[in-house]
C-alpha cells in the first residue's frame, strides 16, 4: 500500500474544522479495532464535514482499522467520487448504505456501520434485540429494523433503508449487523457502544439456558430521560475525551 502522505501536507490544505474532523474519525477508526468489532477491511464509519458542499469522510479501502489516521481519509461526495486528491481510494459500494443515509437525514453527521459477531447474531433473531439489559434500555426507545436483500450495492434498495429507518438512531439490519448515527462522531459511536453491549449481554443471558427475565415495556421510555439526567445531557461530550486519552496513552499516531 502506498505510504501514508504526511499529515503537514493534509493539515495544511484543510480548514480547522476538518482536520478536527479527521482526528476524531480516525479515532472511531481505532476504537473499533481496540474494541474487537472490525471486520477486517470491511465496513464503514462515515462523517460529514462542515460546510454546504456534502462531502464526506471515508476510509481507504485496504486499509485496516487501526492503520487509519487523519491524513489517510479520503475526502468524497454523495457518489463516492474523491474530492480532494488522495494516494487512496475508497470501496463506492461500501458507501451505499452511509449515503443513503446521510442524504436523508441532515443529523446523520456521522454514520457508524459494523459486522460485529454480538450484533450479527442478535440480527439473526426473529425477535431482534429483547429488554434484557439497562443497555437495550437506551437502544430500544430508538430502534428500527431494515430486512436482508442481499450485498448492499443496489441504489433501489436506499429508499427503502431510508423508510425503514426513519428519524431512529439504532438500526440493526437483519442477517447483516449494526448501524448508529449522530451529529458527531461521538454520539455515534457511543451509539454502537451501547447497542452492540446490548446484544452481547442478549447472547450471553441466552447462552445460560436459564429463563430470562424481560424489562417491563412502560420502563422503556423512562430510560432516555433518565440518562440525560445522569448525564447531564452531555453523554457522547463526557465520554469522548476518555476515549481519546485511552488511545493517546495506546497510539497516538492515529492524529497523523
Amino acid at each position: 500500500m502506498t505510504p501514508s502522505p504526511k499529515s503537514a501536507s493534509i493539515r495544511d490544505q484543510v480548514p480547522a474544522t476538518e482536520w478536527q474532523a479527521r482526528v476524531d474519525l480516525a479515532a472511531a477508526y481505532r476504537l473499533v479495532a481496540l474494541y474487537g468489532w472490525d471486520d477486517l477491511i470491511f465496513t464503514h464509519v462515515s462523517a460529514r464535514l462542515p460546510g454546504a458542499e456534502h462531502h464526506f469522510l471515508l476510509n481507504p479501502y485496504g486499509m485496516m482499522f487501526d492503520e487509519v489516521t487523519a491524513s489517510s481519509l479520503v475526502k468524497i461526495d454523495l457518489q463516492g467520487d474523491k474530492v480532494m486528491e488522495s494516494p487512496y481510494f475508497i470501496n463506492p459500494a461500501g458507501f451505499t448504505i452511509h449515503s443513503a443515509i446521510h442524504e436523508a437525514r441532515v443529523d446523520a453527521l456521522c454514520v457508524m456501520h459494523l459486522h460485529t459477531r454480538n450484533g450479527i447474531a442478535v440480527s439473526a433473531q426473529k425477535d431482534g434485540l429483547l429488554p434484557l439489559s439497562q443497555q437495550a434500555m437506551f437502544a430500544l426507545g430508538s430502534l428500527a429494523y431494515h430486512d436482508y436483500e442481499g450485498l448492499a450495492l443496489d441504489a433501489e434498495e436506499k429508499p427503502r433503508l431510508v423508510a425503514d429507518f426513519g428519524e431512529k438512531k439504532f438500526l440493526i439490519l437483519r442477517n447483516h449487523g449494526l448501524l448508529t448515527v449522530g451529529r458527531t462522531v461521538a454520539e455515534a459511536f457511543l451509539g454502537m457502544f451501547l447497542l452492540e453491549r446490548a446484544c452481547e449481554i442478549q447472547i450471553l443471558a441466552q447462552s445460560g439456558r436459564g429463563e430470562l427475565s424481560p424489562i417491563a415495556t412502560e420502563i422503556v421510555g423512562r430510560v432516555a430521560s433518565q440518562m440525560d439526567a445522569v448525564t447531564v445531557g452531555m453523554g457522547a461530550a463526557l465520554t469522548w475525551p476518555g476515549l481519546l486519552r485511552k488511545l493517546d496513552r495506546i497510539d497516538r499516531s492515529y492524529r497523523d
